[in-house]
């Protein structure tokens, strides 16, 4: 381009690019594939050095672990980006294309900022890409074979875990009872576990045959001692995991609920005759449990004392006149602590309790504006207030507050507990006194 200037003319500056500020991102593979890869350390130092020999200008280091399968899931990666578009960098140095993106979106991210020209350049150890078609091109080829690698591995795995199942062998952690094989021409086998098969046994029996409930087996291996393998004590629901277990007499189901059942290479803990017979009797428990007793608040409480759930009963009482009342009380299950000691709380004063924190709650603490407007609204016409638009403003949180009032008071099970699981905190019980905690 030239400028005319007094009937001569010269060359027009040309306007230099701006030095590309680059941040170092370096991220560690959590592939099984790429265990030989640089680690973290090493990708820096690699990159560092090359940094020196070509004179590039590094700002800043950053370092991840998270996996790069999952789009927007990194965020050392998505703080990149952002400060890409905030102009604090615009060139990124990374030891290889598939540390920086393993699946579409996050390649699609990195390709829009090149085309806003926010971000200049990416180096690698062997190659550059700035913003021209072939090498925007190249990038998202790579970055696509990642991608690629990705989808065919999880095929592979799946492939792999289909084939072990059809051999008879359990595809994952040994189950309580069970250690996995040591011997390395026995990979993938389980064998019995010496100190715990015999309690797993005794387990299916104390149900079958003596009718012990599951938290009477809890009770019962509480008192014993008895520990995973890790020496973890078993929960309640790892109680019904294990009695709901068919690989304890041979068979098993994989992955769960697929219908895919196979017959295993190992050695039963119990019969199939044991098993029917223990699943008969939970099957008569749950049933009782479940279709006879409906409570509003349990499972959104736990005890201020020693963390367990909060669990309810209810008692009869015959009045003078003849009629009989009934008392809901809840309390702690105590499956974290048998002998805790927190006291039992009235249905009747825990509503009293829950209507005073409504009256010292804000409603964002609630959480009902979206979720109860036609409740509301519904409400309102109960109490006949319903014309009243000019002072809707006004009195509409008023509403919202005494429509949870209502409900604790008058409203179903289910309405009460839809109510009460908009609280953001857990719902504390102690010494019959009830407290928010996060």
């Amino acid at each position: 381009m030239t400028q005319q200037v007094l009937g001569k003319t010269k060359n027009a500056p040309q306007a230099q690019a701006p030095p590309v500020k680059y941040i170092l991102y370096a991220r560690k593979s959590t592939e099984s594939e790429e265990r030989q890869i640089l680690s973290i350390d090493s990708q820096v130092n690699e990159m560092l050095q090359l940094a020196e020999r070509e004179t590039l200008q590094v700002a800043e280091i950053r370092r991840e672990s998270h996996s790069a399968k999952a789009t927007g899931q990194r965020p050392v990666f998505n703080s990149i980006l952002s400060d890409i578009r905030l102009g604090k960098f615009n060139g990124i140095l990374t030891w290889a294309p598939d540390r920086l993106s393993r699946n579409a979106g996050d390649l699609g991210s990195l390709v829009d900022l090149m085309d806003q020209q926010l971000l200049t350049e990416i180096r690698t150890y062997g190659q550059k890409f700035t913003n021209s078609p072939n090498e925007k091109f190249l990038l998202m080829i790579l970055g696509a074979q990642g991608k690629l690698e990705n989808d065919q591995k999880g095929v592979n795995v799946k492939r792999g875990l289909r084939a072990k199942c059809e051999m008879g062998l359990w595809p994952a952690p040994a189950p309580t009872g069970y250690l996995i094989e040591k011997r390395t021409d026995r990979k993938g086998y389980v064998v019995l576990d010496p100190d715990r098969a015999p309690i797993i046994k005794k387990m299916f029996e104390k149900v079958a045959y003596e009718g012990l409930s599951g938290r009477k087996v809890f009770k019962w291996l509480r008192e014993i001692g008895f520990t995973s393998v890790n020496g973890n004590p078993l929960w309640l629901s790892n109680i019904y995991m294990i009695l709901d277990h068919t690989f304890y007499y041979g068979e098993f189901q994989y992955p769960a609920k697929s219908g895919n059942w196979y017959r295993g290479v190992h050695t039963p803990i119990i019969t199939k005759e044991l098993y029917e017979a223990a699943r008969k009797q939970l099957f008569r428990e749950h049933e009782f449990k479940y279709e006879s007793k409906e409570f509003a608040f349990t499972k959104l409480m736990k005890c201020g004392r020693c963390g367990s759930g909060i669990t309810a009963d209810e008692k009869f009482k015959k009045l003078a006149d003849g009629t009989t009342t009934k008392y809901v009380y809840y309390g702690c299950t105590r499956s974290k602590n048998l002998h805790c000691k927190n006291g039992y709380l009235r249905e009747e004063d825990l509503i009293l309790q829950l209507l005073d924190m409504v009256d010292r709650m804000s409603l964002d603490e609630l959480g009902l504006h979206k979720q109860l407007e036609e409740e509301v609204k519904r409400y309102r016409k109960f109490q006949g207030v319903i014309g009243a638009e000019r002072k809707k403003a006004q009195t509409a949180d008023v509403d919202m507050r005494n429509y949870a009032k209502y409900v604790l008071k008058h409203g179903s099970v289910f309405e009460k507990r839809e109510l009460l699981s908009h609280l953001k905190d857990k719902i504390v019980v102690t010494n019959r006194a009830i407290t928010l905690m996060q």
